[in-house]
C-alpha cells in the first residue's frame, strides 16, 4: 500500500500538457470531489453541446426539475450500482474491482452548482471543451444502445460503459486521463482524487 501511494503522488506530480494555462474567456466546468472519487461537471447546455440528447432527464426518476449542470464520471460497475454509500462497500467487492472490473458511467443532474473547495471551477476554450465533449461521447453509448440502471437519488443514473477498472486505470484515473485529452495541465497517473484535484485551484483558497 505505501508503495502504491507512493507511485500515486509520483505519477500525479508530473504534468501533462505542461505549457497549459486556464484561458480568461470560455466555458466554465467544474471538478467535483467526495474524497474516494472525481466527476466533471459541465453546463447541460452550450453553444458546444447539448448533453441533454446524450443525458436525457427522462431516463431520471425525477426528469422535470431545472436542471442547468451534468456531472459524468466513470468507475467500476459493481462498486457503482451495490454501494449507495461508502459503508456498503465490501472486501470482496473491493478486491473484485481492484484486479479488474467493467466501466459503467455515472451521470448526475445538478441545479446551479456552487464552486467550492470540493467542487472546483475551471475554464476551457472552446476548443478544449469540443475535445472534452468527444472524449466523454466515446466512453458513453448511444441512448437505444445501452442499458440504463437506476442512480442513487431522484437526479442521477448509471449507462454501460467501455474499459475496464483495476488499480492502473482507477475513477480517478478517467477524469485525469478526460481533462488531460481536453489539453488541460493534469498528472499522467492520477489514481487518487488528491492526484486530480490539486491541479486545479481550490476557490475557497484565494
Amino acid at each position: 500500500m505505501l508503495l502504491f501511494l507512493l507511485s500515486a503522488w509520483i505519477g500525479s506530480s508530473i504534468p501533462r500538457n505542461s505549457d497549459w494555462s486556464e484561458p480568461e474567456i470560455g466555458i466554465e466546468i467544474m471538478v467535483g470531489d467526495n474524497g474516494i472519487h472525481t466527476e466533471i461537471v459541465m453546463p447541460l447546455v452550450s453553444n458546444v453541446k447539448d448533453w441533454r440528447e446524450t443525458f436525457p432527464a427522462s431516463d431520471l426518476p425525477k426528469p422535470y426539475r431545472p436542471y442547468t449542470h451534468v456531472a459524468v464520471s466513470w468507475g467500476e460497475r459493481e462498486v457503482f450500482l451495490n454501494t449507495p454509500t461508502w459503508a456498503d462497500l465490501s472486501i470482496p467487492t473491493a478486491v473484485n474491482a481492484a484486479t479488474g472490473g467493467d466501466g459503467l458511467v455515472h451521470a448526475a443532474h445538478y441545479v446551479r452548482p456552487a464552486p467550492s473547495t470540493t467542487n472546483r471551477p475551471l475554464r476551457l476554450t472552446e476548443g478544449q471543451y469540443r475535445r472534452l465533449v468527444e472524449a466523454i461521447e466515446a466512453q458513453v453509448p448511444s441512448p437505444g444502445n445501452r442499458e440504463v440502471y437506476p442512480g442513487y437519488a431522484s437526479y442521477d443514473v448509471f449507462y454501460d460503459a467501455p474499459g475496464t477498472y483495476h488499480l492502473g486505470n482507477t475513477c480517478n484515473q478517467w477524469t485525469g486521463d478526460t481533462l488531460a485529452h481536453a489539453g488541460v495541465k493534469i498528472g499522467h497517473w492520477t489514481p487518487l482524487p488528491g492526484g486530480v484535484m490539486k491541479w486545479i485551484s481550490d476557490p475557497e483558497a484565494n
